[in-house]
């Protein structure tokens, strides 16, 4: 399963990677020193899944403590979020799933103790990254439950950019065209059904 769909899903991944950069920047400035999560984006990238989980791990690692993320130092929470959001698809995608649930529970504990400021773009881009991969192999019923999830929990506009969220997003309801709108003129003579018509002295004026 680490093969041609891992390779499209990283390829799509190529796009967060920038988002993720500007947001590490906007999280925490430790992110700008990291090097093992750029590592397994380039092994995903590559079809190599097995990397790609050992290196996120890694970077889970680095964060993973209680002077980096604990309800007394919030500092790296959103960080690790985004790491184990990334380990969680990319263990997805490779046919580990309790695995990858796993990683994603680690994510939402993150998520809640992360910055109320970065919130929302940490959480659209832990769910987007959990639904696509479950997407991709073939789940769509849990890509779209955790797109409804990520949505419930406030979410960016990130989230919407998967494939579950075009899937799932309610439409606008169509409107007729104008021309098939009644005129004022035509509303005022009108008269609701079973009413009798408007007597001619109420009725508007005509040219």
């Amino acid at each position: 399963m680490a093969g041609s769909s891992g390779r499209r899903w990283a390829r799509a991944h190529a796009l967060k990677h920038v988002v993720t950069v500007v947001a590490c920047a906007l999280v925490v400035a430790a992110c700008a020193d990291s090097s093992y999560l750029a590592e397994a984006m380039q092994a995903a990238e590559r079809g190599d899944q097995k990397t790609a989980i050992s290196l996120a791990k890694k970077e889970a690692a680095r964060f993973d403590k209680p002077e980096q993320c604990s309800r007394t130092t919030r500092l790296n929470c959103g960080t690790l979020a985004l790491t184990y959001g990334t380990l969680a698809g990319y263990q997805i995608l490779d046919g580990d799933t309790a695995a990858g649930e796993g990683s994603f529970s680690r994510a939402k504990g993150a998520l809640s103790l992360t910055d109320p400021e970065n919130k929302a773009s940490a959480t659209g881009m832990v769910y987007r990254d959990v639904s696509e991969a479950f997407w991709k192999t073939g789940d769509r019923a849990r890509a779209v439950a955790v797109f409804n999830e990520g949505r419930a929990a406030g979410a960016d506009s990130w989230l919407y950019m998967s494939a579950a969220g075009r899937a799932a997003a309610p439409q606008p309801p169509a409107q007729p065209p104008p021309e098939q709108q009644p005129t004022d003129q035509q509303r005022t003579e009108q008269a609701p059904t079973g009413q009798p018509p408007l007597p001619k002295a109420l009725r508007q004026p005509t040219n």
